[in-house]
């Protein structure tokens, strides 16, 4: 499947942005400690308590967003405001959010799983 620009544009920008959204249930005790806001045993009680509890519901803003921002591209890029253009670019809007939605989890899992994960570890906060 080739991507056009916009296409490559659209993933450049909403990508990184759903993946940090979905991991601010661990990296926000990793920016209190960072500005001097918080212990670190704060920090780690509210991360637990964060990806313990929350963590659904900062995975379910950020695919929310994904999806939003996907719905914004498609209507005011691909011209997509009717049902019949949705019938036209199926295709295209199949591939592009299946593309979207691969990707955006491959960041979230590099961004919570490596990035925060180690600068947590650095901190001592885990």
């Amino acid at each position: 499947m080739n991507l056009s620009d916009s296409e490559k544009g659209f993933l450049k920008k909403f990508i990184p942005i759903s993946a940090f959204i979905a991991g601010l249930c661990c990296f926000s005790p990793v920016v209190l400690v960072l500005f001097g806001l918080s212990t670190t045993t704060f920090a780690a009680s509210l991360a637990n308590t964060f990806y313990g509890t929350y963590k659904w519901l900062f995975r379910g803003v950020a695919l929310c967003f994904l999806l939003g921002a996907l719905g914004w591209y498609f209507y005011k890029t691909e011209n997509v405001c009717s049902l019949d253009a949705v019938k036209r670019k199926r295709q295209k809007i199949i591939n592009l959010t299946l593309t979207a939605l691969i990707a955006g989890i491959l960041a979230y899992i590099v961004w919570l799983y490596v990035v925060v994960e180690y600068a947590g570890i650095f901190l001592r906060i885990w």
